[in-house]
């Protein structure tokens, strides 16, 4: 939640360096994947948060998108979330690289990489593994576990209501779990996270484009909001957020 100062140089080549990465795997696996046996390759880009957010001390940026290609037995996933201060930092930057089976007719298996690269913090790589999809009363979920030296649990609940044809309202919460101490980070073992979200769409066209309009809200726990206490930092934030979805 606190500021941290980079060359702006090296922002943009970070960010750029993962966008120009995820085309060469793309190809390496349409490649793949190429068996006029099995279903057509397909693709598609969908974002579940693109929005400007306004906070009490500060303003941001934030997106969260999944880009896959693959088909009906296996898909190559690049998911990305994060977030930039207005006129500042990358406060927070993660990329997933994975790939996914279907292991039920509703959930699929998936196996990857992950980084996390925020600006002004040691950087930190991982192996994914976990499932994602759709929950009896059609909640999307996600779950998973992050290995590394620093390994901690990662699980999002997302359910859209339609109050109309066109309205819908998407409650979602997010949590994190460190299973380890990152003192480095502000980070304590046990010491979760949470972020719970609240956003109203209208679909003017089709979920292709939908402007939105909500809150959201992080919070630190335990040791982790002990450590942001001692360092300064507050250990919540409400936003409100304006921003629009895309699906293509």
């Amino acid at each position: 939640m606190g500021a941290h100062s980079k060359e702006p140089d090296h922002m943009k080549k970070r960010l750029l360096g993962t966008a120009l990465g995820l085309p060469l795997a793309l190809t390496f696996t349409s490649v793949a994947m190429a068996d006029p046996a099995k279903s057509p390759t397909v693709w598609g880009v969908r974002t579940d948060k693109l929005e400007y957010r306004v906070g009490n001390e500060e303003n941001s940026f934030a997106w969260g998108f999944e880009a896959w290609m693959g088909n009906d037995e296996l898909r190559l996933v690049w998911k990305s979330e994060g977030a930039k201060i207005e006129g500042g930092d990358f406060e927070e930057m993660d990329n997933q690289i994975r790939l996914q089976k279907p292991i039920t007719d509703f959930f699929d298996g998936f196996v990857g990489v992950a980084a996390s690269t925020p600006d002004g913090a040691p950087e930190r790589y991982y192996g994914a593994f976990g499932v994602t999809g759709l929950a009896p009363q059609w909640f999307e979920v996600e779950a998973a576990l992050y290995i590394s030296e620093y390994p901690y649990f990662g699980a999002e609940v997302e359910y859209e209501g339609l109050l109309t044809n066109r309205l819908i309202l998407t409650p979602s919460v997010e949590v994190s779990l460190p299973l380890a101490d990152d003192l480095a980070r502000e980070i304590a073992a046990g010491g979760g996270s949470v972020e719970l979200g609240l956003r109203l769409s209208y679909d003017p066209i089709g979920r292709s484009l939908s402007p939105y309009i909500g809150v959201n809200y992080e919070r630190a726990f335990g040791g982790t909001a002990d450590i942001l206490r001692d360092h300064g930092h507050e250990v919540g934030e409400l936003t409100g957020v304006v921003g629009v979805n895309l699906m293509f």
